[in-house]
């Protein structure tokens, strides 16, 4: 079984389907990337399994255990944390009460100080820079810097499922690069990562397995290096050429026998 299964699930907004029967599964110790085009469901899929979008229909376990729907703060004490698109990070604070308000779910579930500075050096030895500057207001810091606190800020509960969407939007490579590398650290002590990101070759090199989102659906799946390794498929499905340029709007036609058999409706 799947540490987190997401079993055709349908989501929406108002009246607009944002998905329509996404299916993924994440095992333990993996390291996956979901890919598609803007508006594609990547980040209404990691909304979805946080709890931050309802589910219309279909299911969310994690260690077999319902999870849709459930309100964020308790999706957390299932072991799965979200760094989300955009920084979402408490500016007025310092780095240190973000990172507080990540161990706060583990305080309420009994943990004690003790724990709490245990994880923080933890979290500081892995994010050196952050701990230069642990007393700073985190909106004064540089992007790198705030994309930092937000994985590290979700790596304070200690999770088994690690979610980060879009971490290198607007970074410089060299700082994209480290936080793919934390990520790997990370993984390699056993915690699952799933990565939405928008630069396809960094994510499939980062990463085991990768799905491809098409219009609210999963309609790939495969290990990274084979999507890698087969450019007539990277630009039927993402618009990328050999070189990881964008393609015009209109793709080529899709290699079929690639493609994932649509659920049968109930």
């Amino acid at each position: 079984m799947a540490l987190l299964e997401v079993n055709d699930i349908h989501v929406s907004y108002g009246s607009i389907v944002a998905l329509r029967g996404v299916t993924l599964q994440v095992h333990a110790g993996e390291r996956v990337a979901l890919l598609g085009a803007n508006g594609a469901g990547k980040s209404t899929t990691l909304r979805a399994i946080s709890g931050m979008n309802s589910v219309r229909s279909g299911s969310i376990t994690m260690d077999g255990q319902p999870i849709h729907n459930l309100p964020p703060y308790e999706v957390v004490k299932h072991g799965i944390t979200h760094g989300p698109e955009g920084r979402e990070l408490f500016g007025a604070l310092s780095v240190e009460e973000n990172l507080r308000l990540g161990f706060w779910p583990q305080l309420k579930a009994g943990a004690s100080k003790g724990d709490y500075n245990a994880m923080l050096d933890r979290v500081y030895g892995q994010f050196p820079r952050l701990k230069e500057r642990r007393k700073q207001e985190c909106i004064t810091m540089s992007g790198g810097e705030q994309q930092m606190l937000v994985m590290a800020r979700a790596l304070m509960s200690n999770p088994k499922v690690l979610m980060m969407d879009e971490m290198s939007l607007g970074l410089a490579p060299m700082i994209v690069q480290q936080l793919f590398d934390i990520a790997a650290e990370v993984n390699e002590q056993g915690t699952a990562v799933v990565i939405v990101e928008q630069f396809v070759h960094t994510a499939l090199n980062n990463t085991d397995r990768a799905y491809v989102l098409e219009k609210g659906t999963a309609v790939l799946e495969g290990k990274s290096k084979d999507l890698l390794s087969d450019p007539e498929l990277l630009a039927a499905y993402l618009g990328e050429s050999d070189h990881g340029s964008a393609k015009s709007d209109e793709a080529p036609a899709k290699p079929a026998a690639k493609k994932r058999a649509p659920k049968a409706k109930s």
